[in-house]
């Protein structure tokens, strides 16, 4: 049984993050160390949109899920709160090791991370207004 509260489906916003975290950290991680490396091929471009995309299955995986009627919510939710979760843990590395923290980066990222949430939401509630529900969640004819 789902574990839910008044607005939130806990175990979509659970699927999702990890989704998220599966996809989207490793590949933020590859693009941070890309531009670290001050390698000119693009490499970090294309791992960040990797990531981006990451946030998007994520964010879509939750609204596909969920089970409140409320798609863009927890697609939001889920990207943003697994990037602040992730963003949180890099931050405090940073600040460990006494390295720069760039805050208009991760703001920015964050606005980024946001739109990917949206899209990701629209793109589970399409699905399941097409008729694509995961399987055990289809209605008795």
């Amino acid at each position: 049984m789902a574990v839910t509260t008044e607005r939130w489906d806990v175990e979509a916003l659970r699927a999702g993050g990890m989704v998220a975290m599966l996809f989207a950290v490793p590949l933020s991680l590859a693009a941070s160390w890309a531009a670290d490396s001050r390698d000119d091929s693009g490499l970090a471009l294309f791992l960040s949109l990797g990531a981006v995309i990451g946030f998007v299955l994520g964010a879509g995986c939750a609204a596909w899920v969920q089970r409140r009627d409320l798609p863009l919510t927890h697609g939001l939710a889920t990207a943003i709160g697994t990037y602040v979760l992730a963003q949180t843990v890099f931050i405090v590395i940073k600040l460990l090791r006494s390295s720069d923290v760039n805050w208009f980066a991760a703001l920015f990222n964050l606005s980024v991370v946001a739109g990917a949430g949206l899209i990701g939401g629209m793109l589970g509630q399409l699905l399941r207004s097409k008729g694509f529900v995961p399987s055990g969640m289809e209605r008795p004819r």
